[in-house]
């Protein structure tokens, strides 16, 4: 197990991971009322850029150098567009399902897929190996969200 330095931070990415939850079926709740899942998706992120808009104009330092958006790959600011396809598969999606079973195969596929980036390193990640206790715990993810969609 790694070490636990930053073991305060765990709390927060639990209560993080918890509230990502919610979004789904709140998001279903807007499609369901504004009808069109597209403009759903419109009003579901103003409040999203209107926060870190805000947060960025009190703390708008450091500001990037030219050197580092130089270097910047061409795919990092793609990862918005990634989670909005997540957004937008809820939105689709969640009521159908369930929330259950929405959550159960968004974060079993977020784990499998974690593991392979961890695996290759990539998006410049360090490379973690595949180890079986990594195999058993996706194995385990995989067995639990057949479990959470069949019951």
């Amino acid at each position: 197990m790694k070490s636990l330095g930053g073991a305060w931070l765990y709390p927060l990415i639990l209560v993080a991971g918890a509230l990502q939850a919610w979004g789904p079926p709140m998001n279903n709740a807007l499609r369901s009322a504004i009808v069109n899942p597209w403009l759903a998706s419109v009003i579901s992120f103003i409040p999203v850029i209107a926060l870190i808009g805000c947060i960025w104009l009190c703390a708008p330092s450091p500001s990037p150098s030219a050197e580092g958006l130089a270097g910047m790959p061409w795919w990092a600011p793609l990862g918005g567009l990634i989670g909005a396809f997540a957004v937008v598969a809820g939105l689709f999606f969640v009521g159908t399902v369930g929330a259950g079973a929405f959550a159960g195969l968004t974060i079993t596929a977020n784990i499998l897929m974690s593991i392979a980036v961890d695996r290759f390193g990539m998006f410049g990640m360090e490379v973690h190996e595949l180890s079986p206790g990594r195999i058993a715990g996706a194995a385990l993810m995989v067995a639990g969200v057949v479990l959470v969609s069949k019951f």
